[in-house]
């Protein structure tokens, strides 16, 4: 009995296929459900196992066996969902939230068309759709939502007729989903978008004109009073949360607002005629032109809403609140929002659509609207826009036919002759009167207005931005207004070409960039940067700067007082290299185009400007905080008026970045370290990991090298950082160790630097341990101060414009030998004749004419203006003279070489100079060679006083004198054995005097 228990019909696991993706399963489980047709408690679990196991039977014989299709459809299994759905048993709705599942995977994953069609041809799916569901469940909206979106990217012009019933005039699938459209979840919103879009692309013309004749019109209008709706309570958000508490409100609101724009914007560009024409004409009836545009005349306009606007849109849009307003924000009133919002909201409006019939009469309303309109509606103002575009097709139409009649040469003529002074006036718009009787363009030009702050001044600009650079908006609206006008003054194109633009708005950016320059303002340097890019498009036409005389000294004063402002800031720290080398490459990226898209979706700039970092808001978008901040700030002014001063002359720019990537040692670069001093080292990283490398030091980077396998005395980087990122330290523990860390650049607002390389550095001995360490302290300080001597010429700091002083000597001054070190030291550093590193290049020229002109140049008077004429006069002259007065002169300044060292500084010169002892007991006759044994880095030399005369001494072998009459000259030692120098002279020369 117990056996057959288990293996019973009814024990559950008798009978089932060992197969579970074959035709016999799909046969036990149609059995299954036709046994529990019925939902309870006790079955459901069974229902939603077997719903799972159909789908995935179904999709597997879409791609292997179609006998599995045929089954389904004979069987008329969908029928057995729609019995399950219509119940309202206890379980239901947990079996409707798989059987929703089901279809989803089901017809996301079918790819065959003809198991597709078997699926919609029996109608069963309509019902589906149009079952009253429990839309309270959640679970049961999203997977019916996504349901019916998953059956809209299946439409097309052959499936479109298994949803749309022309007979009866039933569109299940769009009708459905469109009551949706405002469903206070997000994902459903967006899936109803999408559904929407995708029925719009069919291309049916039954099917567009059933959405056009019974659903466009309350659909569009329902779409207008919910924008409406929606931005009334982003109006109420900025008005309540101008101190910045709860953002994210304000950010969803800002968003939704976005997606609405863009969705609009997804049906203007399908291109379909009947529904654009429907759209655009519920939009400006009953939204963008009674709210948005009639919002920035409320000032001046007291009045109930204007004519035309829906009843429905009025009493949302009449509800205000009345919480504090912001500063610069009006009071609330009845249809409308602030002014700052609605320029916030024009400026996305803008940036987003691009269809001209809509867009354009946008601009031309506001840009053009006369007060005596204003007053009479919305109807009276759209009409009055058709009449005067129509009137000015014609007038277009009939200048163009009168261009070659006598009369129009006869008018060219005379304006050819007249005089500059009336070319100049016709060049010029009239400041005063430029936007009397225009009251929307009034008011966004009052907004520029930055005296108190840049609060509105960033919407309007935004809003002039947007309309300039609106394809949809043709030139005739904005031309002469937000673009330069050219004006023909003769037959010919080429010549007389007259070029104006809006000297009224000139004015008003060229105000905003000098507030901006001062160093008590409050505009923030989005502000400046949009003013620029604007005032940029106003006066270049054609590739040519048409900016007037008095404009252009407007700019250039505002590039010096950014320059003086950044001067206060200078400071030999290091973080203000960092902070300048930083914004650089900020700036740099962004210079190019300013995606005010973006700015545009931020909501933050919705609030009154902040002062603190706290708020979370971008540098740029904010006011500064500190010293550091406003040091910043100063720095990225400077870059954008010399961006755009550069700009405006056509000049490129050549003294930035302060680093030349091209001339700077990358990784895995062939090095040629021929006569380089090089340093042995043993790298060992954190991980216990150890290299073993070669270390370069250049002018600007520190070089880990390895060998190269293939050229000898070549080497290849293997790691490259640059001096002024180093950090030294020494190991307390062992002398032959250094600590050293590279950090990468900053790359952030952050000033948190991040590592290239942390690692300790083994050296064969403290000797080259110590020799490392001080080349890489000094090359960090020398890279540094070569950089700030550079910004220093940049900002015109005084006694900074002339060729860069070594300020690494602590003195300041060159001395008659500087010219000469710095063209070694700045060479290019991997040619043949150079290699990397702070090592001194072999002499190749011959020893005498190089020693005798440093004799010579010792010796002779360092008061006289004329030392380097008597240097080639002394070079030209005889040899015998030569040596006779450099004799005289070489034991005059020997016999008062100790007076002069009393009272003069030591001057320490590179022992590259130095003549090896070895070099000196040679023959007269024999050829000596001046290279140095060993590369060690030159010093600098201190500054040479007048009274203080060579301490170069003579070695005097008698021996060797007399058979060749040429005396030997020692160089000066270097500064760590000077002391050593002084004693052997001083010895030197009682001895002579002593013979």
């Amino acid at each position: 009995m117990k056996m057959f228990r288990s293996r019973s019909w009814f024990g559950g696991g008798w009978g089932r296929p060992k197969n579970p993706h074959s035709l016999e399963h799909l046969k036990y489980l149609y059995n299954v459900l036709s046994r529990n047709q019925t939902v309870s408690e006790h079955n459901r679990e069974l229902l939603v196992e077997t719903l799972r196991s159909i789908a995935e039977i179904l999709i597997w014989g879409d791609q292997n066996d179609s006998s599995v299709f045929d089954f389904f459809l004979e069987k008329n299994m969908l029928s057995f969902f729609l019995r399950i759905m219509r119940q309202r048993s206890g379980g239901s709705n947990y079996v409707c939230v798989q059987l929703l599942q089901t279809l989803n995977i089901l017809f996301e994953n079918i790819r065959n068309e003809t198991s597709l069609y078997y699926l919609l041809s029996n109608n069963h799916v309509n019902s589906i759709i149009v079952h009253k569901f429990d839309f309270s469940n959640e679970e049961v909206m999203a997977y019916y939502i996504s349901f019916l979106k998953t059956l809209s990217l299946k439409l097309n012009a052959h499936t479109i007729h298994f949803f749309y019933n022309e007979h009866t005039n039933d569109f299940p699938l769009y009708t459905e989903a469109i009551k949706f459209f405002n469903h206070p979840e997000t994902m459903v919103r967006i899936a109803v978008r999408t559904l929407t879009l995708n029925v719009y692309k069919v291309d049916d013309s039954s099917m567009l004109a059933f959405i056009r004749d019974r659903t466009a019109a309350p659909y569009f209008s329902n779409i207008a009073w919910f924008i409406g709706k929606h931005i009334q309570e982003l109006d109420m958000c900025v008005r309540n949360e101008a101190d910045h508490h709860s953002q994210n409100r304000l950010a969803d609101l800002v968003a939704e607002h976005l997606d609405h724009l863009h969705y609009i914007n997804d049906i203007l560009c399908l291109n379909i005629t009947d529904l654009n024409h429907v759209l655009t004409d519920h939009l400006l009836h009953k939204l963008l032109i009674p709210l948005y545009i009639y919002s920035l005349a409320s000032h001046r306009r007291k009045s109930s809403l204007p004519e035309g606007v829906n009843q429905a849109v009025a009493k949302i849009l009449t509800k205000t609140s009345s919480g504090p307003d912001s500063p610069r924000v009006q009071d609330p009133l009845s249809g409308r929002v602030s002014c700052v919002v609605a320029l916030f909201l024009l400026s996305q409006v803008f940036l987003i659509l691009s269809h001209s019939p809509l867009v354009q009469s946008l601009a031309w309303i506001i840009l053009k609207t006369d007060s005596t309109v204003l007053d009479k509606g919305v109807n009276t103002l759209l009409e009055h826009y058709e009449t005067e575009k129509k009137l000015l097709e014609d007038s277009l139409s009939d200048e163009a036919s009168a261009v070659n009649s006598s009369s129009k040469e006869a008018l060219l003529e005379d304006l050819i002759n007249i005089t500059d002074e009336e070319k100049e006036k016709l060049a010029k718009n009239p400041s005063e009167n430029v936007a009397m009787h225009k009251p929307f363009l009034e008011t966004v030009y009052s907004a520029l207005d930055c005296s108190e702050n840049d609060y509105g001044a960033l919407f309007a600009l935004c809003l002039l931005y947007a309309m300039a650079n609106n394809k949809g908006i043709t030139s005739d609206v904005i031309e002469q207004v937000l673009k330069p006008k050219k004006s023909f003054m003769s037959k010919s194109s080429s010549k007389d070409i007259k070029y104006s633009y809006n000297v009224y708005l000139v004015e008003k950016l060229l105000l905003i960039i000098s507030l901006a320059c001062q160093p008590t303002c409050r505009i923030r340097l989005v502000t400046l940067e949009i003013s620029l890019k604007l005032l940029l498009q106003l006066v270049i036409c054609d590739g040519k700067n048409i900016l007037l005389e008095p404009h252009r000294a407007v700019i250039e004063t505002a590039k010096s007082q950014s320059m003086a402002l950044l001067r206060n800031f200078y400071k030999s720290e290091e973080i203000f290299l960092d902070m300048f080398e930083h914004d650089f490459r900020y700036c740099d990226m962004s210079k190019s185009s300013l995606n005010v898209e973006w700015l545009c979706m931020d909501s933050a700039i919705l609030l009154p400007p902040a002062g603190t970092p706290l708020t979370g808001i971008d540098f740029i978008k904010r006011l500064p905080c500190g010293e550091s901040e406003k040091a910043r700030r100063a720095i990225r002014l400077f870059f954008l008026m010399r961006n755009t001063v550069l700009t405006l002359s056509g000049e490129i720019e050549t003294q930035l970045p302060l680093t030349n990537p091209q001339s700077c040692v990358q990784i895995e670069q062939a090095l040629d370290l021929n006569n380089s001093d090089l340093i042995a080292c043993t790298v060992l990283y954190k991980d216990g990991m150890k290299m073993r490398r070669f270390l370069v030091i250049d002018v600007l980077q520190l070089i880990l090298v390895e060998p190269d396998n293939k050229r000898l005395g070549w080497g290849v980087a293997k790691l490259v950082g640059f001096l002024q990122d180093i950090e030294v330290t020494g190991d307390k523990d062992d002398s032959r160790c250094l600590h050293i860390t590279i950090h990468r650049p900053i790359s952030g607002a952050t000033t948190n630097r991040v590592p290239l390389l942390s690692a300790k550095f083994l050296f064969d001995d403290n000797i080259r341990c110590m020799a490392a360490k001080q080349r890489l302290t000094k090359g960090r300080m020398k890279a540094r101060q070569k950089k700030m001597q550079h910004i220093a010429r940049l900002l015109e700091i005084p006694g900074q414009s002339g060729p860069p002083s070594p300020a690494f000597t602590g003195q300041g001054l060159y001395t008659c030998r500087a010219t000469g070190r710095n063209l070694r030291e700045n060479r290019q550093l991997f040619t043949a004749g150079r290699a990397p590193g702070f090592a001194a290049p072999k002499r190749e020229s011959s020893p005498g004419v190089l020693h005798r002109a440093d004799e010579s140049r010792r010796h002779r008077d360092g008061d006289s203006p004329h030392r380097l004429s008597n240097l080639r006069k002394e070079l030209s002259a005889s040899p015998s003279n030569n040596n006779v007065k450099k004799e005289t002169r070489s034991r005059e300044a020997s016999s008062s070489r100790t007076k002069s060292r009393e009272g003069s500084p030591k001057m320490p010169r590179p022992r590259s100079e130095e003549i090896p002892l070895e070099l000196i007991k040679k023959a007269s006759h024999s050829i000596i060679d001046m290279a140095p044994k060993i590369n060690i880095l030159p010093r600098p030399q201190s500054v040479k006083t007048e009274s203080e005369p060579c301490t170069s001494g003579l070695i005097n072998d008698n021996a060797q004198s007399k058979e060749s009459g040429v005396l030997k000259e020692a160089t000066i030692i270097s500064e760590e054995t000077s002391f050593i120098g002084d004693r052997q002279s001083d010895k030197r020369g009682e001895e002579r005097e002593a013979v």
